[in-house]
């Protein structure tokens, strides 16, 4: 195994580990309230919320990472991450309150902040010319993260306690650490990473790009969260009229997800043959329609249409992820995924509260999806008006035109 694909392997990891750790306590809820009752309380509400801090010092925490990581190294916040997610999560199993569970939630949050804005850079440069095809696989890594944090936490917690379903994830992740340290730094040139010289784009299309970039990680952000947390819920309404299906209504969301996890790869290969713009409009053509269906679709054709809006959102997160790697400087990009990635979570913040608010109101999902259907218009528009620059697939061209070309 080259040094490239060891590296990409242990980042894919740490990416599962993120997207694993955010979801634990939405499922280990359950059991608490019944294994711990004395200390916790019965109340699931209450529960739960003792991980707000966690999302909000993840998201707000990615801003400063790339500044610094320019002072310590990415080797050294890589393996940061690693030690101190998997020391919150096993702090996590120790603790014996209400308030000591918190704080090692925000220990978790803290750490977990690495890894989108350093991780994401760094699977930018190991995957060389192929950065598609690397941030696609990357992508389905932490959908697997989304994936089995609610199956496994409640295999572990019914079988060993729900300390041990923040324990051995915690345990994990610290040995995939040691794992990590005896990689040397990751350098592209001393891996042997085929890769071109970053080109000279002209600045009116860098900032028309970032433009598009950040407007786009705000809206698809707040859709990505919305759907993904109303879809059992979606499931369970719409279902409702089919008995047979009730009881698998929660395969059936995990299913749709899936389904955006592979969609993350199918996009990622099509990026490294194509313009971004080319693979973005028909996703994004897709989703509007597709919301607008789960308004008032009812029974089993719910099913494949959910599937294809999962998949429409999954596919823009690796597009999105692909534009700063394709526009952006290698030594720019650690900053750029953070601040993009902390404008995606003050979108995706609002999803929660959306969501509960219009299903209060209205006592079903179907106003929430068009309201969604709505933000996703937001995205439309932006993929409209993104660059379409051949130079993107022979980045020589940028060199070879003082004068960029109109964008298509």
């Amino acid at each position: 195994m080259s040094p490239a694909t060891r590296q990409i392997c242990l980042i894919n990891a740490a990416h599962l580990f993120t997207h694993y750790g955010l979801l634990i306590l939405a499922t280990a809820v359950l059991a608490i309230v019944q294994q711990d009752a004395e200390v916790f309380g019965t109340a699931y509400g209450p529960v739960l919320a003792l991980g707000t801090a966690m999302f909000v010092v993840y998201g707000l925490g990615a801003l400063p990472m790339g500044w610094i990581a320019s002072k310590i190294g990415r080797k050294a916040m890589i393996a940061a991450f690693f030690f101190g997610t998997g020391a919150g999560m096993a702090l996590a199993g120790f603790t014996s309150s209400p308030f000591g569970l918190a704080m090692a939630m925000v220990v978790m949050g803290a750490f977990m902040a690495i890894y989108h804005p350093i991780g994401t850079a760094i699977i930018a440069e190991a995957g060389g010319d192929r950065v598609g095809r690397a941030m696609g696989i990357n992508g389905v890594f932490g959908n697997l993260g989304v994936a089995l944090a609610p199956v496994m936490t409640a295999f572990i917690a019914a079988q060993f306690g729900w300390r041990y379903a923040f324990l051995l994830p915690g345990l994990a992740c610290i040995a995939v650490g040691f794992v990590y340290l005896r990689e040397p730094a990751f350098d592209a040139k001393k891996a042997g990473v085929q890769t071109r010289p970053f080109p000279a784009i002209p600045k009116q299309v860098v900032r028309h790009a970032i433009t598009s970039l950040l407007t786009i990680g705000a809206v698809s952000g707040l859709v990505f969260n919305a759907f993904t947390l109303l879809l059992p819920k979606l499931m369970q309404e719409r279902l409702a009229g089919s008995p047979d299906l009730l009881p698998i209504v929660g395969l059936l969301a995990f299913l749709a997800t899936i389904c955006g996890g592979v969609t993350q790869y199918t996009v990622g290969r099509m990026i490294d043959r194509k313009t971004l713009k080319s693979v973005f409009m028909p996703l994004s053509i897709v989703l509007v329609p597709g919301l607008l269906a789960l308004s008032f679709l009812d029974g089993w054709v719910v099913l494949p249409v959910a599937a294809l809006v999962a998949s429409a959102i999954f596919g823009q997160v690796t597009v999105n992820e692909t534009m700063t790697a394709r526009y952006i400087a290698p030594e720019m990009r650690a900053k750029i995924y953070s601040i993009r990635f902390t404008v995606g979570f003050m979108g995706a913040a609002l999803a929660s509260p959306i969501v509960g608010f219009l299903h209060e109101a209205t006592g079903n999902l179907a106003l929430a999806m068009v309201v969604l259907s709505g933000f996703g218009m937001v995205t439309l528009v932006c993929a409209f008006w993104f660059p379409n620059r051949p130079e993107e697939l022979k980045p020589e061209l940028w060199n070879a035109s003082a004068v960029p070309a109109p964008a298509e």
